[in-house]
């Protein structure tokens, strides 16, 4: 799936939180966001696309989700945070290259070619990864353990990045080949970004075969990197990335601007991104993967860099002047974006409401990022309610209607995409606030489900206003109008 992800340690945000947010990019798929409790927990998985099936734990844990509305190419659960406060984004694709997928490929599913011959099965993919761990892991470190093991035992039919985090610790694994992976903490004062690319560009190979303090991978993959001759560093370096990673034109195009326009979000000052002498361009391939931010993160502006679209660049496809580039280059803030989430686990509050999830469908460019808590028994109808064919009522259609009206009309919208935007985050904030204050007084966690009620209320009222305003400049700006002088 192409995404964009974005991981805050606890130390770079503004509340000591820990952030994981990803977009979900992929073909308009209809999104709903819901809460699974344990005993809609599967005890047997089947993948839908690789016919492997999967026996699991006894013990699930209650957890968001935000799967496909149409389940026939499976669940496609996306993102999110489970009953112990643990948050999971899963997935980003990565890219790889061919050495190291022919030293340990991809595990596809290999239908029988006749009658004597069974199917044999693949490996896991992004359809299935969050249902897989995110319902029995009670760390961000359990959660890439979890997933390791599942990765060496099963194998993956794609490579792809995944990022959890706890109130503590924020965790990143990519699978190497079929069945090899590496994880990395990021570190607490850093903001970690992945744009669909091989993202780590260090790693400490003696940590994660030692003390495993930052560092975990599959147990052989010293092993497979020098059977197989695929250190191509120089100077004794471990760069993953130029080992595991791709380094093809489409990558220019697809993937480097995105980690450039959010490196350049993240240090304005520290780092110089453009003009004469500048440290890292569009195209440039050794764009870190992580930063210490020159100011602390808010989810705010998580969701304006997962929002973004090159603005205050040449390569604004919105842009009102003709700079020979404009849209040369793929956006965060896509077209055919299905959901975004941020997984917020907050430190300064009782452990039943830790774990906040802003959530936001469609384009994230005209979309809202509404708040809710996600330690509850159910989610409000206008999230989790969602069906295949347009409707007003629920926050998925509202907001895919908004941004396919408004990006018709960019210049005369904007303003109240942006008042929108601002209003449902004020007052959700706000909301959040009150209800923060009267569960931790009252002791009262219940009251979850009253505050996301009213928190969807909200962002219902001002979602319908905003689609209502778009879509009369809309109309106006229809080709077959004609004013007469007697009007």
């Amino acid at each position: 799936m192409p995404c964009t992800t974005v991981m805050v340690g606890r130390g770079a945000s503004n509340d000591g939180s820990t952030m994981i947010a990803r977009t979900d990019d992929g073909h308009f798929d209809v999104k709903k966001m819901v809460v699974v409790e344990p005993a809609k927990q599967p005890k047997k998985y089947k993948c839908v696309i690789s016919h492997l099936e999967i026996e699991l734990p006894e013990n699930p844990m209650r957890y968001t989700a935000c799967p496909s509305v149409d389940d026939k190419q499976g669940i496609w659960a996306a993102t999110g945070i489970n009953a112990a406060n643990v948050g999971m984004t899963a997935t980003e694709t990565i890219t790889s290259n061919p050495v190291v997928l022919a030293a340990d490929p991809l595990v596809c599913y290999q239908k029988a070619k006749s009658r004597r011959e069974k199917d044999i099965p693949g490996g896991i993919g992004e359809e299935d990864i969050v249902v897989l761990v995110l319902p029995y892991v009670r760390s961000a470190r359990e959660g890439v353990l979890r997933l390791g093991e599942l990765l060496e035992k099963n194998g993956t039919y794609e490579s792809n990045g995944i990022a959890f985090n706890d109130e503590k610790e924020v965790w990143w694994l990519e699978s190497i080949g079929g069945h090899h992976w590496m994880a990395r903490r990021v570190p607490d004062d850093r903001v970690a970004i992945a744009p669909n690319q091989f993202a780590m560009d260090a790693f400490d190979l003696d940590d994660a075969f030692g003390k495993q303090e930052a560092h975990l991978c599959s147990g052989d993959l010293r092993e497979f990197i020098a059977e197989n001759r695929l250190d191509l560093n120089q100077g004794g370096k471990f760069n993953p990335r130029d080992i595991f990673g791709s380094h093809r034109e489409m990558d220019h195009v697809y993937n480097t601007p995105r980690a450039w326009f959010m490196g350049r979000f993240l240090t304005p000052y520290s780092h110089r991104w453009e003009g004469e002498g500048a440290e890292f361009g569009p195209e440039s391939e050794n764009i870190p993967w992580s930063f210490v931010p020159d100011r602390k993160l808010s989810a705010e502006d998580v969701e304006y860099m997962l929002s973004a679209h090159y603005e205050g660049t040449p390569y604004n496809p919105y842009s009102g002047q003709n700079t020979g580039k404009r849209g040369m280059y793929r956006s965060i803030g896509i077209n055919r974006t299905g959901v975004a989430a941020i997984c917020q686990i907050r430190p300064d509050v009782p452990d039943p409401i830790k774990g906040v999830e802003w959530v936001s469908f469609g384009s994230t460019t005209f979309a809202a990022w509404l708040p809710v808590y996600t330690n509850t028994p159910e989610l409000p109808a206008f999230l989790s309610k969602v069906t295949l064919d347009t409707s007003t009522e629920n926050l998925y259609w509202c907001s895919r209607l908004i941004g396919a009206l408004a990006d018709k009309c960019y210049a005369d919208t904007q303003q109240n995409i942006e008042r929108y935007q601002d209003a449902v985050a004020i007052r959700g904030r706000t909301l959040l606030r009150e209800y923060d204050r009267k569960m931790a007084e009252s002791g009262d966690f219940s009251l979850t489900k009253e505050a996301n009620a009213k928190l969807c209320a909200m962002c219902k009222e001002e979602t319908v206003s905003t689609l209502n305003k778009v879509l009369l400049t809309a109309s106006q700006h229809m080709k077959n109008g004609f004013k007469l002088a007697d009007n």
